[in-house]
């Protein structure tokens, strides 16, 4: 076994201590970038807003409908407050409920929009049953339309979940702010990049962290 010299173990020690310093600086400065992904769009059997950041993933879904890639638009129901609220006399709108509005208002016919029947807690719940219902309707394809930088996540569940059939686009709303090049600027893109780091090591993890309640 080679003995190093004092000096030359610092140096090793001083270089390994360098490189593990680019590479943190390479995952940080790049990983707001990583996160964004956007696949080619194709017509597809039914366009997905997921729940969350109203209204600009109800318009981007609206702007893909008015394109004719898709005949349906379906919303996700997230979890929401109004069976508590009820008992209090206090009446909740659902972020579904002003989903649909929004895509009527952007020109998507009434009788063309359907609300997911089971509400979601998480992304998991979301992908589950969004596929249940394509393959209930014999459906193949679909777009699934998220914030930019949910869209990894997004993509990364469905392939463990779902698999290719039936297939995903992820698209991201052209309206969201999210700055990916310099999210330690902004408090709510920072949150993001935590909440998406933690949810992608999650689900490569095969999804041992549940909402409260499972």
């Amino acid at each position: 076994m080679i003995e190093l010299k004092p000096k030359t173990r610092r140096w090793l020690i001083f270089g390994g201590i360098l490189i593990a310093l680019a590479a943190a600086a390479t995952v940080f400065f790049t990983i707001g970038r990583w996160l964004v992904v956007q696949d080619p769009l194709a017509h597809s059997d039914a366009i997905v807003v997921l729940s969350g950041q109203l209204p600009d993933r109800a318009l981007e879904a609206a702007r893909l409908y008015r394109a004719g890639y898709a005949e349906q638009v379906w919303v996700s129901q997230g979890l929401s407050p109004a069976e508590e609220l009820k008992t209090m006399k206090i009446f909740f709108l659902g972020e579904d409920f002003y989903n649909e509005k929004v895509l009527m208002a952007q020109g998507v016919p009434a009788d063309s929009i359907r609300i997911l029947e089971r509400p979601s807690a998480n992304t998991e719940q979301e992908v589950k049953e969004i596929s249940e219902n394509l393959r209930r309707n014999n459906f193949h394809h679909v777009i699934v339309v998220t914030s930019k930088p949910h869209t990894r996540r997004v993509r990364t569940i469905w392939r463990k979940l779902v698999g290719s059939d039936p297939s995903l686009i992820v698209r991201y709303a052209e309206g969201d702010s999210y700055d990916g090049a310099h999210w330690w600027r902004h408090t709510q893109d920072a949150l993001d990049i935590v909440r998406e780091t933690l949810g992608l090591f999650n689900a490569w993890a095969g999804f041992p962290l549940r909402p409260s309640g499972n």
